[in-house]
């Protein structure tokens, strides 16, 4: 009895093994299709594209005024604080005056020598005058000799003459006192404009003289800035604008901490001929600078408009491909099928590129898994994530 159990049991398992392998065995052979693989896309967009250009441009002052003694003397006294705001006018040095005042008093003593001495020669000259005069009927009635009147009309010539030189002592004695009093007024160096004054070059005891440079002070409020423009840049603005009173352009200004400086500027001038060494124009743009922020010497980035390309289509960069100069994108169709189709671009705006040629408002694009796509290819498409869209390039400020 329990040997023809054991021998059931037996059966039972070999029969179960079997049934798997049977079941294998009647099933198909074909494998499943693979599934079209997942492709991020994005339609074309059709929307006026602001055109940006940038550039590296050096603040400096509106007016620059370099502070130069215009006597040698030596130094007694500096009357600003370095890096302060000064007036027009204002009192930055002084030098010692005691020389100067000593030329001065020498100068009023010749002056006052010069006119004792013309006195002198104009009471001579009247003196010789009155001889001429009473000489000459004399001389007619033959009362006194020719000889005697002759003698009498020289000496009024040259008494004369000694008067006119009085006069001209005089007037060059006089000049030589404006000059001394000037010179007496130079050891007072003043400020030549309001502005900031910068950390003097000199200090207290030093022998200054007019090639002495003491500091400089400059106007930074409004502040203007230097940065140059390519030969091609400005004849293709130049092209776009021909009107010369509408060539300026509002800046913006980009500190080198990355912040936006938020008073917008203009472009006032370009310079009269381009550098043969670099091959640019250097443009001057001014901006307002309430409470001196921007200061001479400040490097900054300048970034402005200079076109606007009306209903340009977009893509995003990541979605062209450029091989050997030639530029592609990939289509998804309604059937989800995939054509590569050539593209001619044009400017790059951010993370987008303005496409001339071969796109159409509306068609969708593969922004991601552009490398596992090609022509005729089925595929997954799916609207591109938030955080793969591009960022809008900030806008100017409002003027």
């Amino acid at each position: 009895m329990k040997t023809v159990m054991n021998r059931n049991q037996t059966l039972r398992r070999i029969a179960l093994l079997a049934a798997p392998l049977a079941f294998l065995g009647c099933g198909k052979s074909d494998a499943p299709k693979p599934r079209p693989p997942d492709v991020e896309v994005v339609q074309v967009e059709q929307k006026d594209v602001p055109i940006w250009k940038e550039w590296i441009g050096i603040l400096e002052g509106l007016v620059n005024a370099q502070i130069k003694p215009q006597v040698t003397g030596y130094l007694l006294r500096q009357t600003y604080k370095d890096g302060a705001f000064v007036k027009k006018d204002q009192l930055l040095f002084e030098i010692d005056p005691r020389t100067f005042q000593a030329a001065l008093d020498q100068a009023k003593g010749q002056l006052a020598n010069a006119e004792g001495q013309l006195a002198q020669y104009k009471a001579n000259q009247i003196k010789a005058q009155n001889d001429v005069n009473r000489y000459t009927p004399l001389a007619k009635e033959e009362a006194i000799a020719q000889q005697d009147l002759d003698t009498a009309i020289q000496t009024n010539e040259a008494a004369k003459a000694q008067v006119e030189a009085a006069k001209a002592q005089i007037e060059a004695a006089k000049a030589a006192l404006a000059s001394a009093n000037l010179n007496l007024g130079f050891t007072r160096v003043l400020s030549l404009i309001d502005g900031i004054a910068g950390i003097a070059q000199a200090q207290i005891g030093d022998l200054v003289g007019p090639s002495s440079l003491l500091t400089t002070v400059s106007t930074v409020d409004p502040i203007k800035i230097y940065f140059p423009v390519s030969e091609r840049e400005y004849l293709d603005y130049v092209k776009e604008h021909p009107d010369e009173e509408k060539r300026h352009l509002d800046l913006q200004l980009i500190l080198a901490n990355g912040s936006v400086y938020p008073h917008p500027g203009r472009t006032t001038l370009v310079d009269r001929q381009v550098d043969v060494k670099t091959g640019t124009l250097r443009v001057q743009g001014v901006f307002p600078n309430p409470g001196n922020v921007l200061r001479p010497g400040e490097y900054a980035r300048i970034r402005t408009v200079i076109a606007t390309r009306k209903a340009a289509l977009v893509v995003p960069q990541k979605a062209v491909s450029e091989l050997q100069g030639n530029y592609q994108v990939a289509i998804v169709g309604n059937d989800n099928k995939v054509q590569i189709r050539p593209v001619k671009v044009g400017e790059r705006i951010g993370t987008d590129w303005i496409i001339a040629e071969g796109l159409k408002p509306g068609e969708r694009v593969v922004a991601e898994g552009l490398q596992k796509v090609r022509g005729g290819m089925a595929v997954n498409p799916k609207p591109v994530t938030a955080t793969a869209a591009a960022q809008p390039t900030p806008a100017l400020p409002a003027r």
